[in-house]
Order: C-alpha cells, then sequence, then structure tokens
C-alpha cells in the first residue's frame, strides 16, 4: 500500500472525526477539531492512503473558520507531501485517512493529545508511524521532550511508547471520565540527545524493514 504522511486541514476534519468516535467513543466532550486547528499550539499529522481518494464526507459537521498557519507549517516544515513507500506523490482530491495524532506545543513541551487509526488498518505499522512523524516533527518545532498520558489498562499502547523511550514520570487519579480510570503520565528525555536520537535511528529502520516504509525524513 502506498500512503504518506501530512499536516490535517479543516476539509479533513469529517473524516478525522469519524476515525476519533470509531476510536474513543466514550471520550467526553468529543473533540472540536475546527477549534484546534486554530489553536497555534496544536499540530496534527495524517496518515494518508495515496491511491484511494473520497468524493464525500462521512460525517457531516457545521463549518467554521480556521487559519492559515497550517497551510504555512505545510510549507515550512514538510515542504512537499513526503513518506510515499511507492515514492510517488498523492493523487489530486481527497485523500483518505487512515489516521492521525496531534500533539500541543507548549514553551519546550510537545503533549500528545491522541493517536487514532481506523479500526480495519490496525496492527499495520501506521500507528507507530505516526508516533514517528509526532516525535520528528516536535523535533523540528524545538520541543525538548515529549509527553502525554496513557490508560492503565491500555498496556499495548504502553509498550509501544516505552519501545520509543518513553517512561512513567507519574500517576494521574480517576482522570479518564467515562470510568474515572487513572492515567499513567510518560515523558521522554530530552529529544536531541545522542542516545533518544540513536534509538530513534535503530527503530525507524526496523519499522522500515517490517512495513516497507522507504523515507521518514521530513522533507525541506
Amino acid at each position: 500500500m502506498a500512503y504518506f504522511m501530512r499536516l490535517m486541514d479543516k476539509g479533513d476534519i469529517p473524516q478525522v472525526t469519524e476515525i476519533d468516535r470509531e476510536a474513543f467513543p466514550t471520550q467526553l466532550p468529543p473533540t472540536n477539531y475546527y477549534h484546534e486547528l486554530q489553536t497555534r499550539r496544536a499540530h496534527y499529522i495524517l496518515a494518508c492512503e495515496g491511491e484511494r481518494k473520497i468524493e464525500e464526507p462521512r460525517v457531516k459537521i457545521a463549518p467554521q473558520k480556521t487559519t492559515l498557519s497550517l497551510v504555512s507549517w505545510v510549507k515550512r516544515v514538510f515542504g512537499r507531501n513526503h513518506f510515499f513507500s511507492s515514492g510517488e506523490l498523492p493523487p489530486s482530491g481527497r485523500e483518505y485517512i487512515l489516521g492521525f495524532a496531534g500533539f500541543w506545543v507548549m514553551t519546550d513541551e510537545a503533549h500528545i493529545t491522541s493517536i487514532a487509526v481506523r479500526e480495519h488498518h490496525r496492527r499495520q505499522g501506521i500507528g507507530e508511524l505516526l508516533l514517528i512523524s509526532l516525535i520528528d516533527l516536535a523535533t523540528e518545532l524545538n520541543a525538548s521532550f515529549i509527553t502525554l498520558e496513557v490508560r492503565v489498562s491500555n498496556t499495548t499502547a504502553q509498550y509501544l511508547y516505552r519501545k520509543y523511550g518513553f517512561a512513567q514520570v507519574g500517576v494521574r487519579g480517576s482522570y479518564y471520565i467515562d470510568n474515572r480510570e487513572d492515567a499513567i503520565l510518560m515523558a521522554t528525555e530530552k529529544l536531541t540527545s545522542a542516545s533518544f536520537q540513536a534509538r530513534l535511528n535503530q527503530l525507524k529502520q526496523a519499522h522500515s524493514r517490517k512495513c516497507g516504509i522507504t523515507a521518514y525524513e521530513i522533507a525541506r
């Protein structure tokens, strides 16, 4: 499958909302992605299928104004669309989104707010690719480290985060509104440290061999 990574814009909100509701059905209140795109601190990355596009959105949402900041970030940070496994650019039109991920940048911290993949495309390495992309983008935006919360019961996600150098630094009691479950607070070491970058590069190579991804670097 040919797919690529890019930043989210307002035209992607119906698909992103659809994936969000599928992945986080009990989350209250649901995330307002129009508001997120108007927030300069918020950054969202999409994993799109390169050979598939949709004609009509599946979720109807009232349009709202958004800023042009993401357009400038696409040009400045990503340049051309990148991360193709086939080496080709995506077709014109609205691409089919396989998953998304986002974080907020606050001073020198990038805090991951969500990583979600469509149910039928899970266990294909897309979630891991989204995490790699978030780490690369956070580094590009001069964040010193990354933090996140994860449910105590979500051991699969905890394993992935630990694999990429996240360590537990605290617990937030009764953090999740739906069932009052605790959240584990995790954080990386300094993103630009030699040990973190060496580990990241090794994991990128392993992921490439496993999933057939040929490029990870953000195009400049």
